[in-house]
């Protein structure tokens, strides 16, 4: 049985990243693993400062938010799965913060399988 941790970037709660989240979820969890999925619209987590505080304190942040409860999840998960919904040919906001936030334990996230889930719709045709 694996530790499997799905973070959900997108601010709508019935999107298509959360659809797909949810089916990614039953599937893991019928495969007999532990799934725990976190909708980060759910969570405060603020913005990376760069003030590196994180390097002389073990990985502590000195923002104090949601985000040092994830960061303990992501290290004891054995399987990642990120989803965000494509804005502006990139991620989105939620997940950008939570992305730039795990600097203060980039060196202890490791020996993880990860999986990025993405999601995007275009109304127009678009000529390359």
């Amino acid at each position: 049985m694996k530790k499997v941790l799905i973070l959900s970037g997108s601010p709508r709660k019935n999107g298509n990243s959360a659809l797909l989240c949810q089916e990614f979820a039953k599937g893991a969890s019928e495969a007999g693993n532990d799934v725990e999925l976190i909708y980060l619209r759910d969570k405060k987590i603020g913005y990376c400062q760069a003030c590196y505080y994180c390097k002389n304190h073990d990985g502590v942040c000195a923002i104090k938010d949601d985000m040092a409860e994830i960061l303990d999840k992501m290290n004891a998960a054995d399987i990642i799965a990120m989803a965000s919904p494509v804005y502006f040919y990139s991620i989105d906001a939620q997940m950008k913060a939570l992305i730039d936030r795990t600097v203060a334990q980039w060196l202890k996230i490791r020996d993880k399988k990860f999986y990025y889930i993405m999601s995007s719709a275009e109304d127009t045709a678009t000529v390359m």
